[in-house]
């Protein structure tokens, strides 16, 4: 295990990058828009639905129920708290959904069916049971592929896309295998330091402590058997020849520093979809929604803004 780890830490997921700067603050605007309509809609609340795809789901609400739908996908291992620096700076006008997706989080754990498809499934499962036709899908690495997934395979749920420290595919990705080689190996509950390593490996710029022990706190719920088939879907699965397919309006939002998907991968995602904006944030990790937060929801804000006039 400890070998395993060792030169899983030499790839290029875990390197430090330079030294962090200071995130810019949010537009003036911005942040007076958030304060204003926070005082007319209601307050996050966590809910557990069961799905007709046989997994019950837990997840988060907020906002206003006539504005557009908003669901947030997590990436591998996390749960909506991934989203935890995010969510309260969004506008109360969106109604915004963050999912613990099966599997994961306080989820239930199905004995098997961990294909992006079957994830894709329960999102458009999740859609019918809470009455929204289309929604905005938001996703971090893992839950980028998902959310291009549902795109290609239910096109009719899905007005926009953000996909958040993402690629074309994950087949072939050399880190995607270094760390299967260490997955594998484990049995019942992952090994905690492995996953303290895991999640800080994704981040360049600082996070709060309580955000990253939060991640892990998370992380430990996720069975090995979980770990492993996750990882094995999101491997095994290339859509990237069906990406042109695809064309709502794309927002795609990476690090510089991403150690997963360098640049190169990242662009190439974008020159896949026919309707597609970059946002490249400079010296940023794998994880830019918690590296830069206020920054993110501030992009993320206009764009949503954009498409739904």
């Amino acid at each position: 295990m400890k070998t395993l780890l060792a030169a899983l830490l030499t790839l290029p997921l875990l390197a430090c990058g330079p030294a962090p700067e200071a995130e810019p603050a949010a537009a003036p605007a911005d942040t007076e828009s958030l304060t204003q309509s926070s005082e007319l809609s209601s307050a996050p609340r966590e809910r557990s639905i069961r799905l007709r795809t046989g997994v019950t789901l837990r997840y988060v609400e907020q906002g206003s129920r006539r504005g557009p739908a908003v669901v947030f996908l997590h990436g591998y291992t996390d749960s909506h708290h991934t989203w935890d620096l995010n969510l309260s700076r969004f506008s109360r006008d969106l109604h915004i959904y963050a999912l613990d997706q099966r599997g994961h989080g306080d989820s239930s754990r199905p004995a098997c069916c961990y294909t992006q498809q079957h994830f894709a499934a329960d999102v458009a499962a999740f859609l019918d049971a809470v009455g929204e036709p289309r929604a905005i899908l938001v996703g971090h690495s893992m839950g980028s592929f998902i959310a291009q997934q549902v795109a290609l395979d239910h096109p009719r749920r899905v007005e926009a896309l953000v996909l958040v420290g993402s690629a074309p595919t994950v087949a072939g990705n050399e880190v995607a295998l270094g760390l299967k080689s260490v997955v594998d190996e484990q049995v019942g509950t992952v090994d905690p330091d492995f996953v303290r390593e895991f999640q800080s490996s994704t981040f360049v710029r600082p996070v709060p402590a309580s955000y990253l022990d939060t991640l892990v706190s998370e992380s430990l719920k996720v069975p090995a058997r979980v770990w492993q088939d996750s990882l094995d879907g999101l491997i095994a699965e290339d859509h990237s020849q069906r990406l042109g397919s695809i064309r709502v309006p794309v927002l795609v939002v990476g690090g510089d520093q991403d150690g997963f998907f360098p640049v190169a991968q990242q662009q190439a995602l974008v020159n896949a979809l026919p309707d597609a904006r970059f946002i490249l944030y400079p010296d940023t990790g794998h994880a830019p929604h918690a590296e830069l937060p206020r920054t993110f929801v501030r992009d993320v804000s206009q764009f949503i803004k954009r498409v739904t006039r």
